[in-house]
């Protein structure tokens, strides 16, 4: 179990971060703290999801980091993806090992240089926000010490957005890292103009990007300055 000093010297370091960076810098602040925390994290991000088309990065360390949360979206598989739906933490050493599991993502992710993922829920009892996403270019798992040091964090850094979320008279707000708000935008263009429902609306974006080696968002963009042909995405 985690002791109460490391637990403590864990929380004081995210309200830190989160009384000095401010609301637009907060969720890059605390992807750093991960990091330099976590012994054999190379990066992190930090997600806001809804659904399978609601996905707002809200913290990335890298472009890196970026990448492979896109990756993620555009394939509707990882482990970030099955850490939200299931709302425990998923913990891979070796990606390699689980092409069974997540065949898209584990092929893709390789070519990107990921070699481990581990992913926690940010989640307040029973409701689910997001994930925090922790990525090694090496094979290996986290030890037992880092992972409650990261369960950990999941928690202190789901109430720090909480709290900053509620403040009211905010001028600033929290900087959105990536928004797929075009690929709503899109599919619900799609969706109008084929007459198919958005979920199938989505699928069929998610397709064409999968096999123009592309991602959604990129899709999305093309769709909605008119640069793809609706009937490309017919059937």
């Amino acid at each position: 179990m985690l002791d109460g000093q490391r637990r403590d010297r864990l929380t004081r370091m995210v309200i830190e971060c989160s009384t000095a960076s401010g609301r637009a810098g907060l969720g890059q602040a605390l992807c750093d703290v991960c990091v330099r925390v976590l012994p054999g994290v190379d990066a992190a991000a930090l997600t806001l999801r809804g659904n399978a088309r609601a996905l707002e990065v809200v913290g990335a360390g890298d472009a890196w980091a970026a990448a492979i949360e896109e990756l993620q979206y555009t394939l509707g598989e990882g482990p970030g993806v099955e850490a939200f739906d299931t709302g425990g933490p998923v913990l891979v050493a070796d990606l390699t090992a689980d092409e069974v599991r997540w065949p898209g993502f584990a092929m893709a992710s390789e070519k990107e240089g990921l070699a481990a993922m581990f992913a926690f829920p940010l989640q307040v009892g029973g409701i689910r926000l997001g994930t925090l996403d922790l990525y090694r270019r090496r094979p290996g798992g986290l030890s037992a010490d880092a992972i409650a040091d990261a369960a950990v964090l999941a928690d202190l850094i789901t109430h720090a957005l909480l709290a900053q979320n509620e403040q009211t008279g905010a001028e600033e707000r929290l900087r959105v890292e990536v928004s797929y708000q075009d690929v709503n935008m899109a599919t619900g263009m799609l969706a109008a103009q084929l007459r198919i429902s958005l979920e199938d609306a989505f699928l069929r974006l998610r397709a064409h990007a999968f096999s123009a080696g592309r991602s959604v968002l990129e899709v999305a963009r093309d769709v909605l300055a008119r640069r793809i042909p609706l009937d490309q995405l017919a059937d």
